[in-house]
């Protein structure tokens, strides 16, 4: 299983967290012509092979990264804006795909890794997990019901303020879960429905409404989610 936690680390670090924008854009309009493609595979080699830490995986990491590109080159040619949303969902599920078929087709030797090495993995790829990753795939999964006025020039909130609020609700929900504070979860949820009704009353919108709370619940999910997988991975480290 380590195996497999390490790779989709690699994958999380080099598709969400270490990608500019700009890469994104330019792959976006340029496709096979962008050079952002292929330095985006080559990253996702370096990483899988630097994480596992063997030699003998070398030509893992290669192959890993050429279906990694060949995957991103398919979506990139043939997604449009209004199925940019599906193909986003069916990239990174073939990718995880992807990296289930390595880790079953690696034959070679792991280094002999305490429980307590195991237990780092898996507690990093989780907390990175929910930090900007979980963000821009909930914000693709719910692209579709985004309201016309969310992005109200007038808005006077912080910037990128519910970006951060979203991933530290998260943190905290992870935390009670694997802590064993269930109840906390609710309290918290409770809290931000609470601060969260004023803003929606006076905006008198129901789909806004609606908005938010998809994305509130779809927030919470996850990270109980994912707090509950890794109490499970803990278990069979």
């Amino acid at each position: 299983m380590i195996i497999f936690i390490k790779l989709l680390l690699a994958h999380i670090i080099g598709d969400f967290i270490v990608q500019p924008d700009a890469w994104v854009a330019d792959k976006e309009k340029k496709i096979h012509r962008s050079k952002y493609l292929y330095l985006h595979t080559l990253l996702h080699a370096v990483l899988a092979y630097v994480l596992v830490g063997e030699k003998a995986f070398a030509a893992y990491a290669l192959l890993l990264a050429f279906l990694h590109g060949g995957i991103d080159f398919l979506k990139l040619r043939f997604q449009r804006k209004e199925n940019k949303r599906r193909w986003f969902i069916a990239d990174q599920w073939l990718h995880v795909l992807v990296i289930i078929g390595i880790t079953f087709g690696y034959n070679g030797e792991l280094p002999d890794f305490s429980f307590a090495d195991d237990q780092f993995w898996i507690l990093v790829t989780a907390l990175i997990f929910l930090t900007k990753p979980t963000s821009i795939i909930i914000k693709n999964i719910i692209s579709i019901w985004t309201p016309e006025n969310k992005w109200d020039k007038n808005d006077d909130s912080l910037q990128n303020a519910g970006n951060y609020i979203g991933i530290l609700e998260r943190l905290f929900v992870f935390y009670f879960v694997t802590s064993g504070h269930l109840e906390a979860v609710g309290f918290l949820l409770a809290a931000k429905s609470i601060f969260r009704f004023g803003d929606l009353k006076e905006a008198k919108d129901r789909k806004l409404t609606e908005y938010v709370l998809i994305g509130t619940l779809l927030s919470f999910g996850m990270a109980f989610l994912v707090g509950l997988l890794v109490q499970y991975g803990l278990l069979f480290c």
